[in-house]
């Protein structure tokens, strides 16, 4: 038998169909394998090994009577921020190191539906606030490709089972670049829908007009199967878009022949690791092999993408962890002297430092004699950058860049400073303040690590990122690499 962790999502399903395998047995390969290597990586908060055996044989018993799900026996991992009925959710903090959900997020809720084997939730970034996976409680995780690197965040975990071949497929969450930007610095797929396409119901608020839940694989094609069972409305969310959801995995073998692919000036800049550009470069040279055409665009505010960001997300951080005070559920001091006490400590000691430092600093830009200079300038610059990206697409069909400004770094070299950490999202942070579609597909490599091409599309477009990632995945194989000590 072929080993089974080494096969994609679709791979397995096939071999699922043709009885070469159970569930049960794939399930218990995979978990093996994680039980000897996750101590390597910390990607795991939980390992949810009962549930899964369990989930698996349920799996096995529906192929058996011919009812069978869109991902019927395939294993897949969460990350920890999405709310698990009877398994505990922490959002990486200490804050929900005790909280057992008692409800299953929408996503959670429809893979289960669709037949898919979870075999743990993900370690992250706490409460998805990071670009290194080094702001978790549990302990920073490890880049499979190097473990003294970062695997990127807060979706680290998530990516760096993918990577590590100890799942086929992770769901992730996405705020200013949390799926595609660790997608990018572990050779992995990540890709982020349009705001409002996926259901955010049960899953953990960070950033509420800016999180959006996705998915981490190895191609484009298991992304588009993925996706297709996630998306759709939720009369739950107030926030989910009421619109079709189209068959992503029969579009997916499209020409691309005529695709108009923007190029942005500003995002090949001095900014950029050189070694990256020319990777990103050869990425969009191969599309243009496959018929597609490439058009210089104009962003002129995306610039200040960063600094927007870091205002509007705080913002909205501040009012969603409010009701984090250590009375209804979460972590609660010890013996407070009275509520105040109480209020303060469970935060205190409940919270790691930042996302201290993001409350704090959106509840400065929210105040009274601040709110006109900080928070209403951002939400009108991000107006500015919405309406360059509509510009822009009336002229293009995609837009192509790096993922990230160059490899992944090492673990502790940005951890003192936010700002330089904080750039890491540059390339990434524009489709999120947008609402707009983007995927992160690997292209190579800088000193053995990966390096990945950012498309971007229009509201709805991920037919054609997802197409367009695929059909350069078919002349391409940097995706099937595996890093040598996870082969």
């Amino acid at each position: 038998m072929m080993k089974l962790h080494t096969q994609t999502l679709s791979e397995l399903s096939a071999g699922l169909e043709r009885r070469e395998f159970t569930s049960v047995e794939l399930t218990k390969a995979l978990l093996d394998r994680i039980a000897t290597h996750n101590d390597k990586l910390n990607v795991f908060v939980t390992i949810t090994k009962d549930e899964a055996l369990a989930a698996a044989e349920r799996a096995d018993a529906a192929r058996a009577r011919g009812d069978v799900g869109a991902l019927n026996g395939l294993p897949i991992v969460h990350k920890d921020i999405f709310c698990t009925r009877g398994v505990k959710t922490s959002c990486g903090s200490r804050m929900l190191d005790n909280f057992i959900s008692p409800y299953d997020a929408t996503v959670v809720e429809k893979l289960a539906a669709a037949g898919a084997v979870v075999l743990g939730k993900t370690n992250m970034d706490e409460f998805a606030m990071g670009s290194s996976n080094e702001t978790s409680f549990y302990g920073p995780v490890k880049n499979p490709w190097n473990l003294d690197c970062s695997p990127g965040g807060s979706s680290g975990g998530s990516s760096a089972a993918v990577a590590a071949r100890f799942a086929p497929a992770a769901t992730g969450t996405d705020t200013g670049g949390s799926i595609r930007q660790p997608a990018a610095l572990t050779g992995t797929v990540g890709i982020k829908p349009t705001y409002g396409r996926v259901s955010r119901y049960g899953m953990i608020a960070f950033a509420s007009s800016l999180d959006q839940a996705g998915v981490i694989t190895r191609s484009a094609e298991d992304a588009a199967r993925l996706l297709g069972v996630m998306a759709g409305f939720d009369e739950r969310d107030s926030t989910s878009i009421d619109q079709p959801v189209p068959d992503y995995t029969a579009e997916i073998g499209r020409s691309i022949e005529g695709l108009r692919v923007g190029i942005v000036r500003q995002h090949f800049d001095a900014g950029l690791d050189e070694q990256t550009g020319v990777r990103v470069k050869e990425a969009i040279a191969a599309l243009e092999s496959m018929g597609a055409t490439t058009v210089e665009v104009n962003l002129p505010s995306i610039d200040l993408s960063v600094p927007t960001y870091y205002v509007v997300a705080p913002a909205e951080c501040s009012s969603n962890l409010s009701r984090f005070d250590g009375v209804r559920f979460g972590y609660r001091a010890k013996d407070p002297e009275d509520l105040l006490d109480l209020y303060c400590r469970s935060r205190g000691e409940g919270f790691g430092d930042e996302v201290k430092r993001r409350i704090m600093t959106g509840a400065y830009v929210l105040s009274a004699g601040y709110y006109d200079a900080y928070y209403l300038k951002a939400q009108q610059v991000r107006a500015l950058i919405a309406e360059d990206f509509k510009r822009a697409f009336a002229e293009v069909d995609v837009i192509a860049g790096p993922t990230a400004p160059a490899p992944a770094f090492r673990l502790g070299d940005k951890v003192d400073d936010p700002i330089q950490m904080y750039l890491n999202d540059i390339y990434t942070i524009g489709a999120n303040l947008a609402g707009l579609p983007a995927i992160s597909v690997p292209c190579g490599f800088v000193d053995n690590l990966p390096v990945g091409l950012h498309l971007v599309g229009p509201h709805f477009a991920e037919s054609d990122l997802l197409r367009c990632a695929h059909q350069y995945q078919l002349q391409t194989d940097f995706h099937r690499a595996c890093p040598e000590a996870f082969q």
